[in-house]
């Protein structure tokens, strides 16, 4: 696209420049002139030409690179996909322990859908906007979760869910 409007000057110069040599050829011009002309329609031809294969090579790298990234994210997409599948059963497993401990807490339904939430990585904003409701409520519920989880914060919240889950890191000797 960028290469179109230089293409079709370079044609439009030729073009213009053709024209005045067929005048000039019938007024019988002398023949260094005609040469002149003639090697200048030639070179705006070629420009033309020239910047019409850049433009087709760049769209080719173009749609080999949209190509490549496309099967990048099918790749990725396809690896994900398996990977949920292999921990599908841990994953409602685990699920299912939260939802558990959540009872122990005594979280009610809003308090439930907040923590969830943080515990997916949410911040409080994407919370609230999520659960349409304000960031100020969205903080107030999280903090009632904290309080009656018995945990500081966010990190700690996600520490008691994971904790356990991670592999013991072996001393680096």
């Amino acid at each position: 696209m960028r290469r179109a409007l230089p293409i079709a000057l370079f044609l439009l110069i030729g073009g213009l420049i053709t024209l005045d040599l067929a005048t000039d050829a019938r007024e019988g011009t002398s023949l260094a002139h005609l040469i002149v002309e003639g090697a200048a329609v030639a070179l705006a031809m070629a420009g033309a030409a020239g910047l019409g294969r850049a433009a087709q090579r760049e769209r080719r790298a173009m749609q080999q690179a949209l190509a490549r990234a496309a099967s990048e994210t099918r790749a990725w997409q396809g690896e994900a996909e398996r990977w949920r599948a292999e921990a599908s059963a841990a994953l409602q497993g685990l699920g299912e322990a939260i939802e558990r401990q959540f009872e122990r807490w005594q979280l009610s339904a809003a308090e439930r859908e907040v923590a969830m939430l943080l515990l997916k990585g949410l911040s409080l904003q994407e919370v609230a906007e999520v659960r349409q409701t304000s960031e100020r409520t969205t903080r107030q519920q999280a903090q009632a979760v904290y309080k009656k989880a018995g945990l500081a914060g966010r990190a700690e919240l996600s520490a008691f869910f994971l904790e356990d889950l991670l592999p013991e890191r072996s001393p680096r000797g």
